[in-house]
């Protein structure tokens, strides 16, 4: 077990969820010092993902207090002494946490990790010691808590990043970023030309467009029911909107493609916008991880267990939310 590398306290501000459904209330709480593979970040903003507010609503109070907030961004004002990559006064973007160790881990895919739920939401570290346990809070939500001041973290859940550049802008690249654009390079492997529809134009969505139009997918097609983010996806490069409160989203989608979209990717966490992102999938389009008609596919929403469906047509199709 890794020990603390300064023997200090440290008295941090967090906002603590008590019970179910909030309010998450302001308080000092001790914290203790990065031990020898931990950084102390002081955190400058943390961004608000649909994981915190649904930790929020359906948190068991039984479980005991905690500190959530996994997008946080901020400055190194300390590190352990097996720290190598980073040091004091470097600028960070905080993201998921993995082990290091384990065949997924070294083999470049720390998503997968066999040990991410308990290191992102077990509330502790491996070992069961917290952070925050001297004032019986929990943390550690994503390997970070960023609703705080102040935060540990590892090597293995930062990047460090320009000092030119503002944190506050930076912060949901952590998850909410990453996803829309992994999703579109790495897990849809959208393709020059293909034509994609991206269900909800929030951070994550809006990430999707983004991708999708350095790939150079053509036609981008938006869907949301609030004007104001369909008018940004346009400005950042979606090439139609379609407001789903006022059209009729599947006939639009075959009006502008002829056939229907080769990709989808659906933020809303709706099942009926689940069912109808499925229904707009053009019917030649094949699977990129090349399963066949009757594979089962899972599709995970963070901290709840992972959803399956079975393929009754060969498309492709990514469920985010």
């Amino acid at each position: 077990m890794d020990q603390c590398s300064d023997g200090q306290l440290y008295t941090i501000q967090a906002a603590i969820l008590c019970k179910r459904g909030g309010p998450l209330n302001i308080e000092s709480v001790e914290m203790e010092g990065p031990r020898d593979d931990e950084v102390l970040v002081r955190l400058v903003a943390s961004g608000i993902c649909r994981t915190d507010i649904d930790f929020c609503d359906n948190w068991d109070e039984t479980d005991g207090a905690v500190v959530l907030g996994h997008e946080g961004a901020g400055v190194i004002e300390r590190i352990g002494k097996r720290v190598r990559g980073v040091k004091p006064g470097d600028h960070v973007v905080l993201s998921y946490q993995s082990c290091g160790h384990c065949r997924q881990c070294r083999s470049g895919r720390p998503a997968h990790c066999t040990r991410f739920y308990e290191l992102n939401f077990g509330f502790q570290r491996l070992d069961g010691s917290d952070g925050l346990q001297r004032s019986s809070v929990r943390g550690h939500f994503f390997g970070q808590s960023s609703f705080a001041t102040r935060s540990l973290a590892t090597e293995r859940n930062l990047v460090k990043v320009s000092k030119n550049l503002p944190l506050d802008l930076l912060a949901p690249l952590g998850c909410g970023l990453q996803a829309g654009v992994g999703t579109v390079m790495n897990s849809l492997k959208v393709s020059r030309r293909e034509s994609i529809a991206v269900f909800g134009t929030g951070a994550v969505g809006l990430a999707a467009v983004m991708a999708s139009r350095l790939v150079g997918a053509d036609p981008i097609i938006g869907v949301d029911i609030k004007p104001g983010r369909l008018k940004l996806g346009l400005k950042l490069g979606a090439t139609h909107a379609i407001d789903n409160r006022r059209q009729n989203m599947a006939s639009r989608i075959t009006d502008i493609t002829g056939r229907g979209v080769d990709c989808v990717v659906e933020t809303t966490g709706n099942p009926e916008m689940h069912q109808l992102a499925i229904d707009v999938l053009n019917r030649m389009a094949s699977w990129r991880s090349s399963l066949e008609k009757g594979a089962r596919i899972h599709c995970q929403r963070d901290g709840e267990p992972s959803a399956s469906f079975r393929v009754t047509r060969c498309r492709r199709f990514s469920y985010l939310n």
